[in-house]
């Protein structure tokens, strides 16, 4: 087994991938030694709705009726979440 110290919560932790390096937007808590698994994300964060059947209309009206859950998505304990995302 590898000598790194478990954590009992996964973070996750953006960063940069560089010339063959990952450099991290910021310093992960409480973990000094660490298995990962790295996840390259497209550079742009657009869908493209209109190969999913959306139009400009109804992505203006999706948009409008999601934002109501904003708050909700925003508490800390949703976090949780967002782990289960990174799988």
């Amino acid at each position: 087994m590898s000598n790194y110290r478990r954590s009992n919560m996964l973070q996750s932790i953006e960063g940069i991938y560089r010339n063959g390096k990952i450099e991290l937007l910021e310093m992960p808590a409480d973990i000094e030694e660490a298995q990962v698994i790295v996840t390259f994300l497209p550079k742009s964060g657009l869908i493209d709705l209109p190969s999913r059947g959306i139009d400009r209309e109804q992505a203006s009206d999706l948009r409008l009726r999601l934002t109501r859950f904003a708050p909700d998505w925003e508490r800390p304990e949703m976090d949780v979440y967002d782990a289960l995302s990174s799988r």
